[in-house]
């Protein structure tokens, strides 16, 4: 019911019978109304609605929506814009003091990881602790709970997990064999927020990798990715990355294809920061292709030669329609 609800909007907004804040809001984005799917919403439309709340409230993320004013909705929309990359910039920095504090730890490589890791900083901000909490979980494939204060002795802590750990259910069976120590908790089995006194921190955590290290294994903590397959030299065009691109939408259940294989490198940089972009050389013949490897800059310096897991997706670039892989994973050959 969810996938039909959601390609009936989609393709009411790809004919423009939208809100003109959902319209205002892609095209900040960059993103072609007419080409729009579901990806486009939760990573272009969603993160900036979603920083109002995160940052300051919500009621102008609610107001871009219901205003009939063209003119107010990209006004609105802008104001979204520059606090969604208030709010990256924020992450960032949330992120890199993280990933410090784990590089503390002296921790030759993930093995040596705790099953759950419990993160906090006290100048951390509430409203981004969440997206925190996921960026940690998805490079080091456990489940994350990063907090923030409170106020009045308190913090406020926002949970990620992994498949195999419902993590609503591990804070129950925290909260029922270690009375008084969360404050409330609730959540679902991927997501969950929490509150305690700060002097529990200690005890929550140790009670946290317990509990994780009970319930996952090794394979569960290696952060495997199941494939499809490899595409054969013909298969990267334009026609297979329009039709995958227009098939979902994909989710929880029903999860886009990955594909994976070997490619000769031709060129690498870093783009926007954060992302490394590739030029690649498709197997089996001569044909090059596009790649980009979001928030992955620190691969740079890759060999020649390189295993990837992609998404088979569609760039568009002043009008023009080419295939690009969209990288989740990169293993050297060497």
């Amino acid at each position: 019911n969810n996938r039909i609800l959601v390609e009936q909007g989609l393709r009411r907004i790809r004919a423009g019978r939208c809100r003109p804040g959902i319209q205002a809001l892609l095209e900040l984005a960059g993103r072609s109304l007419n080409r729009v799917v579901a990806a486009d919403m939760g990573y272009a439309v969603g993160p900036r609605l979603n920083a109002a709340g995160r940052l300051e409230d919500m009621g102008l993320g609610i107001e871009c929506l219901l205003t009939d004013s063209p003119v107010a909705a990209r006004q609105m929309a802008q104001a979204l814009d520059r606090l969604n990359r208030t709010r990256r910039e924020i992450e960032q920095e949330m992120k890199d003091q993280a990933m410090a504090s784990l590089a503390q730890l002296d921790l030759v490589s993930t093995q040596g990881l705790p099953a759950g890791l419990c993160l906090y900083q006290g100048d951390w901000h509430q409203g981004v602790i969440g997206i925190l909490a996921s960026r940690i979980r998805e490079q080091y494939h456990r489940p994350v709970v990063a907090f923030a204060d409170g106020g009045g002795g308190m913090l406020k802590g926002s949970a990620r997990s992994v498949p195999g750990l419902h993590i609503r259910d591990l804070l129950d069976r925290i909260a029922s064999s270690r009375h008084g120590l969360l404050d409330r908790f609730g959540g679902h089995a991927m997501a969950a927020g929490l509150s305690l006194r700060k002097e529990c921190l200690g005890d929550f955590r140790a009670a946290f990798e317990a509990e994780a290290a009970a319930i996952l294994d090794t394979d569960s903590l290696e952060g495997r990715l199941l494939c499809d397959g490899q595409l054969q030299a013909a298969e990267f065009n334009l026609e297979l990355a329009q039709q995958l691109r227009y098939a979902g939408p994909w989710g929880q259940g029903f999860p886009e294809p990955l594909f994976d294989g070997t490619f000769h490198l031709l060129h690498q940089r870093v783009l926007g920061g954060h992302h490394l972009k590739l030029r690649l050389l498709s197997p089996g013949d001569a044909r090059v292709i596009d790649a980009i490897a979001f928030n992955q800059a620190d691969q740079l310096g890759l060999p020649e030669q390189v295993r990837l897991v992609y998404r088979l997706d569609v760039n568009e670039y002043l009008g023009l329609l080419q295939p690009q892989l969209i990288v989740e994973a990169i293993q050297s050959t060497h």
